[in-house]
């Protein structure tokens, strides 16, 4: 099965049915499947191929839903690019892959001016909405996302292209190296993985899912699938920023199924939340960190009748934990055990498996783990190791975990010094290198440090160089445009001098131990 098969089964079984709801927009199944049907279509006419790269980067949409699923019926791979992405990051994802085509709001043709003339192998640029006097560099073509859906004749699907064990998307995550990698995702790990999702959420048509998490993370990309897939409607918003709006959406819209991180969580516990109707609210999940055990007894004292679902995951394989709404009570602190189709278990240093209560690094056995990292077959080999079965891959996560006696999964630590933030990994290299780049700054090194909401919060702790003068907002200011917003510091503190080790290496671990410096 294919990817797209989601769209085009339930599109089939309930046409005229809501599929996608944003802002003033709603497209139903079918509209959906015409417009991904046409810009499919345009794609292949325009020299799309079979595992051609197509890079999105637009915000929370039905341009984006839609150009999913056209990318996907072109036979091509899409790779979901965080809106909040900057031009030199994009240049180096786009040049990674080796993209043939980007799809991107036309307003934001300017700002990525230098990205053109660095992207060799960039032939097709398609701006959605209007945009004045958009030129690019010859040979690159620049269209219109409307008029290509609007001009192109075909309403049908075109010819499958792809097969099930073909890549469907890459997936760009923080690397160790301070660049991203692409996770290799194929039709069989995307399906496989919503499909053990919508079974354990026990989705249905009749759900309504309000998702306002970024389709650029894999939490809210699933959100769209999982919806499409059982025929259930997806409410698209863009952030957070206003919870009450999003409140008042879910009233209205009568949502089942609201997913949501810790720092969201925060906020809601915040509000008054007696004075909103969530009576069709059926389940609440929560990945990328786990919830504190109060903010748990908090939500279920306010929300007595609704499922909580905690669960734990990363981006190699999607999801690998749920913790059933009947244990939320009895273990707070767990993230649950293995979901349908898949096995978990936990090693030693010499890949031994542990019993109970004795920590080790988790492995993930299942249909859902990545192909691998995109064209880095070390970083692969690190991560895909042989399993206890000839001839098969499993996935060495590098977090550490234990287990009870009943095999119910307590986070402990990561292996690595990779830093996991509201749900998405942060490189430390990533963001040094960027301070280093500010002239005022000598030596800068990043840490991650713990949040009760956030996981771990981004802690830089910088020298100053010389007698320049160097702020906390500065500091911020500079990260802002050169950083995805989940990677700008939370933390920031200077000092004369950073400990060092024996070796002369930057002492990590104990600017972890250090009373935490000013909040900004």
């Amino acid at each position: 099965m294919q990817l797209e098969s989601f769209l085009e089964a339930s599109a089939r079984r309930w046409p005229e049915k809501t599929a996608v709801v944003c802002g003033k927009q709603r497209w139903t199944y079918a509209q959906i499947e015409s417009a991904a049907n046409r810009l499919a279509h345009a794609l292949i006419g325009r020299g799309i191929e079979r595992g051609d790269r197509v890079a999105i980067h637009l915000d929370n949409s039905v341009e984006a839903v839609v150009s999913v699923f056209a990318v996907l019926k072109a036979g091509a791979v899409f790779m979901m690019v965080n809106p909040t992405t900057k031009s030199q990051k994009l240049t180096y994802i786009l040049n990674n892959s080796r993209a043939r085509a980007i799809i991107l709001p036309a307003r934001k043709f300017a700002a990525h001016e230098s990205c053109w003339h660095e992207t060799p192998h960039l032939d097709l640029a398609i701006g959605t909405g209007e945009a004045k006097d958009v030129e690019l560099p010859e040979p690159k073509t620049c269209l219109s996302f409307e008029q290509l859906i609007e001009t192109c004749p075909h309403h049908e699907p075109p010819a499958k292209r792809a097969i099930d064990v073909d890549l469907a998307a890459l997936v760009y995550t923080s690397g160790s190296t301070g660049n991203p990698k692409g996770v290799m995702l194929t039709h069989v790990n995307m399906v496989s993985a919503a499909t053990s999702i919508t079974t354990y959420l026990e989705n249905t048509p009749d759900d309504i899912i309000l998702n306002v998490l970024p389709l650029a993370f894999d939490y809210g990309l699933y959100q769209v699938l999982m919806a499409l897939k059982v025929g259930a409607t997806v409410i698209l918003e863009r952030s957070f920023a206003y919870p009450h709006a999003v409140m008042k959406r879910l009233i209205e819209e009568r949502v089942t199924g609201f997913p949501v991180v810790p720092t969201m969580v925060a906020m809601l516990l915040q509000m008054d939340l007696s004075n909103y109707d969530l009576s069709h609210l059926r389940y609440v999940t929560n990945t990328g960190a786990a919830l504190p055990a109060n903010h748990i007894g908090q939500l279920r004292q306010l929300l007595p009748d609704v499922s909580i679902y905690s669960m734990y995951g990363l981006t190699e394989c999607k999801r690998v934990s749920y913790l059933p709404p009947d244990q939320i009570d009895v273990r707070p602190n767990s993230v649950g055990r293995g979901m349908p189709n898949e096995e978990v278990y936990l090693v030693d240093h010499d890949g031994r498996r542990v019993g109970p209560e004795t920590v080790g690094e988790l492995v993930v056995r299942g249909s859902n783990v990545m192909k691998g990292y995109w064209e880095l077959p070390e970083e692969t080999d690190r991560m895909l190791r042989p399993g206890p079965l000839p001839g098969e891959k499993v996935l060495f996560t590098g977090d550490l975990f234990r287990a009870d006696d009943e095999g119910y999964l307590y986070f402990v630590g990561r292996k690595d010094d990779m830093i996991k933030s509201r749900g998405e990994k942060v490189s430390p290299k990533e963001v040094e290198n960027v301070l280093h780049d500010h002239p005022a700054v000598a030596e800068a090194a990043v840490v991650g440090v713990p949040d009760k909401v956030l996981g771990q919060a981004v802690k830089a702790v910088i020298v100053p160089r010389g007698e320049d003068e160097l702020s906390q907002r500065q500091v911020l200011q500079h990260c802002a445009q050169r950083l995805e917003d989940f990677m700008v510091p939370q933390i920031v503190e200077f000092r004369d001098a950073l400990p060092r080790t024996k070796n002369g290496k930057i002492d990590k671990r104990e600017l972890q131990q250090q009373p935490v410096g000013v909040t900004t």
